[in-house]
């Protein structure tokens, strides 16, 4: 009887730890989905953009990502049409809620700087508007890469880690510098600089940090 007792007993703990790995690798698989479609959408949103500037030299475009968030809640929601709910989980919701803070923060600072940007315009004088605009480009690579690293941390990726640490630290740095403007000025006419400068190098950029920080882990986790 003991020994019987034994057996189940054994038998109990395998099974609880078989519905454990079960619930973690359904967790996985469905942050792995969310970062992959969210990725996805933040790249294609970038290209497009890119290319609208590119075409049309207005930087108006640049708009269009307030609708981001939108995009990648219906792209979210149809990739998961069908597949039951993930269980909560604490690795989850750590990917999940710093990158609706890092959403948070970059769309309201994107927002009040276009605003303050619009009045100084209006408002001031040419070469003082050239001083004192905000370039929220810089600042949002910057949180980006800084997002990407705490889920580098988070899903024990040190690859991750070190690509948000160079990707946003750097990224800050090739803007603040303005490489993009020079290496537009230098090698394009000025029929094309503002199209390659302010379109398609940043969105090249973004469309790289979104790869490696949603796109590329999300791949990873729900093929596991």
């Amino acid at each position: 009887m003991e020994e019987k007792g034994n057996m189940t007993a054994e038998r109990s703990l395998e099974i609880i730890t078989e519905q454990i790995e079960h619930s973690r690798q359904v967790v996985a698989k469905d942050t792995g989905l969310s970062l992959y479609v969210s990725g996805l959408c933040t790249m294609g949103m970038a290209i497009l953009i890119g290319i609208l500037i590119y075409f049309t030299s207005n930087m108006a475009w640049y708009l269009l990502y307030v609708l981001l968030p939108i995009v990648i809640f219906a792209g979210d929601r149809i990739a998961k049409r069908g597949k039951p709910k993930a269980p909560a989980s604490l690795v989850g919701s750590i990917v999940n809620k710093t990158w609706q803070t890092f959403g948070i923060f970059v769309l309201s600072y994107f927002l009040l700087g276009t605003l303050y940007n619009m009045l100084m315009q209006h408002f001031e004088a040419p070469d003082t508007y050239v001083r004192l605009a905000i370039h929220p480009l810089r600042v949002i690579l910057l949180l980006m890469g800084m997002a990407i690293t705490i889920n580098g941390y988070t899903l024990k990726s040190r690859w991750m880690v070190w690509c948000g640490i160079i990707g946003g630290i750097g990224g800050y740095f090739w803007e603040s510098f303005y490489v993009s403007q020079t290496i537009a000025g230098r090698l394009f006419t000025i029929n094309e600089y503002t199209g390659i400068a302010n379109g398609l190098i940043p969105a090249i950029m973004i469309a790289i940090l979104a790869f490696i920080g949603l796109t590329l882990p999300g791949m990873i986790l729900k093929n596991k």
